[in-house]
């Protein structure tokens, strides 16, 4: 009987933790996405527009090199450096640079919820 009893004791002491576990889970679940939104929702404060600048127009800018960039390009030297001439490695890394900053200017265009699509597909 006594066996009986510690077996007894033993499954519902792993039912319960079963339990526990699966109410863990659960609660991970929910409160991951919930964490994510609060901090993105912290991180994107209000910008403050001020009025524009004007630039000149007959001095060119120079554009600086994202960190991203410099990254992605170490990155590709690291993997591919021997199989690339240093004149490929240059013209790489100014693809990079135009690739970062282009889904740059896509991330900060936002899109409003009346905004339409460019074409619309059908089947034909």
């Amino acid at each position: 009987m006594t066996r009986e009893r510690s077996q007894n004791k033993q499954a519902e002491s792993q039912s319960q933790s079963r339990r526990q576990f699966t109410k863990m889970v659960a609660t991970s679940l929910i409160s991951v996405p919930l964490a994510t939104g609060l901090v993105n929702a912290q991180t994107d404060a209000p910008l403050t527009r001020s009025a524009p600048q004007p630039t000149p127009t007959s001095i060119p800018n120079p554009q600086l090199s994202s960190p991203v960039a410099v990254a992605y390009a170490e990155v590709a030297q690291a993997r591919f450096g021997k199989l690339v001439s240093p004149e490929q490695m240059v013209k790489i890394r100014e693809d990079l640079e135009g690739n970062v900053r282009s889904a740059e200017r896509l991330r900060n265009h936002k899109l409003e919820n009346g905004d339409e699509p460019d074409f619309v597909f059908a089947a034909s």
